[in-house]
């Protein structure tokens, strides 16, 4: 009889863990999303994918400049937050300056960095601005 140390099984459990992930993150990007078209802003992009990285989310706002959002999801906001590294805020940063290449203003846009916060209670939390401080 073969030994069985359960590696056949890692790999159908992590594939497992990678969907449930996956399927959690689309759903707090949608989440996120309705909560931005409630505020009045017009969705650009989801998920856009340029050289310099992925943005989550982009929308516009009513005085023509973009809002670039960064979705998290943690069993609470802090955990979410502390998932967003220095580094992941300077590929958002070059993914939007790719994206406002192509925009009437380009880099004259007016740009703001948020953080969408997800806990486990599918709560969100919005921080204006919160992607600047690097």
């Amino acid at each position: 009889m073969p030994l069985d140390f359960g590696y056949a099984d890692a790999g159908a459990t992590r594939a497992r863990r990678s969907q449930r992930n996956h399927l959690a993150g689309t759903s707090a990007e949608a989440s996120v999303a309705r909560r931005y078209l409630a505020a009045g802003y017009v969705q650009i992009a989801c998920r856009w994918r340029g050289k310099g990285g992925e943005i989550d989310l982009v929308f516009a706002d009513r005085g023509g400049g973009y809002v670039f959002v960064e979705v998290k999801t943690a069993r609470d906001f802090d955990s979410a937050l502390a998932r967003i590294s220095p580094r992941q805020v300077t590929r958002i940063h070059m993914a939007a300056q790719e994206f406002l290449g192509d925009c009437p203003a380009g880099l004259d846009s007016e740009t703001r960095f948020d953080a969408a916060l997800v806990d486990g209670q599918g709560r969100i939390e919005i921080l204006e601005g919160a992607l600047l401080g690097y």
